[in-house]
């Protein structure tokens, strides 16, 4: 086990030791970098409160001293909750993205190496999620909102920004998107940021963009989808998909000439519209529906059909599995800067589990067998830690 030596220099403490500890007095027994440590490989292994990280961390008490000190003991629970409450919560989600970006670039140069050619363009997907039971009606508290940053490429959060309400999203994914490294990327975002501002932003930062568009948005929509009636598209691609007992036919058409299109000019390199038409079948039954969207990108109705579809990864990659894998959206933590950065301790775990490229497995078995198997556990914090 060559990383299990305590006090070295691993990932996780280059990244998060600058975290300033604000403890004082006997409040600050146990070592903040061990605490987080702590927290984020008892979440791992299944973990969902701090009462269980404290019976997490007694069980494998013996395990854990392989590679911290624990002078002071396993922290209580009542350590981990006051812990999270006052470290800055800026600081900590700086600290995730830092670590987040090496750990990408790791997954990048190993992917490269495995599969002989370049890496492909990186599609970071821009969603929100709520976490519901952090809302508490008697102590007026709404519920937490949470503007993520995924990585369809890697499978990886990239980064997460609080949204002072749901209706506000619109400002928050600016204030992300301005945290992290878009250059060379491809940011897609539903409609709720189909907006001049943002689109201005991912340009100027060297991104590219592919946004979708909604009836609500009036003219641009109206144009959109009459230039599809009324032109042949540039370019147009059909996939087809099975499984579960259904059939998904996914029809793309792509027009890159925009003439006629009033909005043009005021959307930042806008070079190509798009229509996506989904027909399932199920049985004997069967629907269709039309989605539209505004990229930066020339027409390649191949690329686009797959790059769209990836959009939805951040849903059911990362949302689907914070809610039924990791229990989020039961999580009662109230306290606002609490419940943030366990989020974002949630996260981390994610993306420990998401870089085993060996596994076959699905995100709850890996975390079974984390708590089960502790060579397990060692080889994933080996590849991600250490």
């Amino acid at each position: 086990m060559f990383f299990c030596k305590k006090n070295m220099e691993t990932s996780f403490h280059k990244h998060f030791r600058w975290i300033p500890d604000p403890r004082r007095g006997n409040h600050k027994l146990h070592n903040l970098v061990e605490v987080l440590l702590l927290s984020v490989i008892a979440v791992i292994c299944g973990a969902e409160s701090w009462y269980d990280m404290e019976a997490f961390g007694n069980d494998k008490k013996e395990f854990l001293k392989q590679f911290l000190s624990l002078e002071h003991g396993i922290p209580s629970h009542d350590t981990f909750n006051r812990v999270f409450m006052v470290i800055d919560v800026r600081l900590f989600e700086r600290a995730f993205r830092a670590w987040t970006a090496e750990l990408s670039q790791v997954l990048a140069a190993q992917k490269q190496v495995r599969d002989e050619g370049p890496v492909e363009k990186t599609i970071i997907a821009i969603d929100v999620k709520s976490v519901r039971k952090s809302a508490c009606r008697q102590q007026g508290l709404g519920a937490l909102h949470l503007v993520s940053a995924w990585s369809a490429h890697n499978q990886l959060v990239l980064g997460q920004y609080k949204v002072a309400d749901k209706s506000n999203e619109i400002t928050a994914i600016p204030e992300l998107l301005s945290l992290l490294d878009i250059k060379d990327s491809v940011v897609t975002i539903d409609a709720m940021g189909t907006q001049k501002k943002i689109a201005e932003q991912i340009i100027t930062a060297q991104g590219d963009y592919i946004l979708s568009l909604k009836e609500n948005q009036g003219a641009l929509y109206e144009q959109v989808t009459s230039l599809f009636n009324s032109y042949k598209e540039d370019s147009y691609s059909q996939s087809h998909d099975k499984g579960h007992g259904r059939i998904e036919i996914r029809t793309c058409k792509v027009i890159q000439q925009l003439n006629w299109l009033d909005e043009k000019e005021h959307l930042t390199k806008l070079s190509s519209i798009i229509k996506i038409s989904s027909e399932r079948i199920i049985g004997e039954k069967s629907s269709l529906q039309d989605r539209y969207y505004i990229s930066s990108l020339p027409a390649d109705a191949a690329w686009f059909n797959s790059s769209v579809r990836s959009h939805w990864g951040i849903e059911n990659h990362l949302h689907w599995q914070l809610d039924v894998g990791f229990g989020e959206d039961y999580n009662t933590t109230r306290n606002g800067q609490a419940a943030q950065n366990l989020a974002l301790v949630r996260k981390m775990a994610i993306n420990i589990l998401k870089a085993d490229k060996t596994s076959k497995l699905s995100l709850k078995a890996r975390r079974l067998k984390a708590g089960w198997n502790e060579n397990y556990l060692i080889k994933i914090l080996a590849n991600d830690f250490f």
